[in-house]
């Protein structure tokens, strides 16, 4: 369970040391799951805390476990989703609406088989849509995950240029 956890590893890119945890805080990764230039979000259901809110979905990791099989089991777990994961995108806190503090590292990443996901069931969550860069602002996100748009907007609009989609996907996130 991630609670176990004293820090969350230093996040990559440039992020020179882990933040300071108390065991009421929460670790937890997250998947901006990229196809043709738009993202997949997802809106917390209303069983769950910070319920109608949008994030990138993934979830906690259990201890001992990486960020990026967390993101994997995650996705596979909650939306029936393989993925692939890529490059580290940056990391958001927050105070979520119950209280708990809330770090979120988040890494870009594609269907397994670079075909577009099709999400099955639901499980934390009560809708999905995807987003374009310009769309971004349309939803509630979570607070956690408002800090990341703007890296993500940029993400989104080098994926959606004329080209050969999959081998541009290929050079900018793995």
């Amino acid at each position: 369970m991630a609670d176990t956890l004293a820090h969350p590893p230093a996040a990559g890119n440039g992020a020179s040391q882990a933040e300071e945890m108390t065991p009421d805080d929460l670790w937890v990764v997250g998947a901006a799951l990229v196809h043709d230039g738009r993202v997949l979000a997802a809106r917390r259901a209303p069983h769950v805390a910070d319920r109608g809110l949008w994030e990138l979905p993934g979830g906690k990791p259990e201890a001992g476990e990486s960020a990026t099989d967390a993101l994997r089991r995650e996705l596979r777990e909650e939306l029936s989703l393989e993925i692939k994961v890529g490059k580290f995108l940056g990391r958001g806190t927050a105070r979520r609406t119950d209280g708990r503090h809330i770090l979120l590292d988040v890494y870009l990443a594609a269907s397994a088989d670079d075909k577009a996901p099709s999400p099955g069931r639901l499980i934390a969550h009560d809708a999905i849509r995807w987003l374009a860069a310009d769309e971004l602002s349309t939803v509630d996100w979570a607070a956690a995950d408002r800090p990341l748009l703007p890296d993500l907007a940029a993400a989104l609009r080098r994926d959606a240029q004329p080209g050969d989609a999959s081998e541009r996907r290929m050079k900018r996130a793995y």
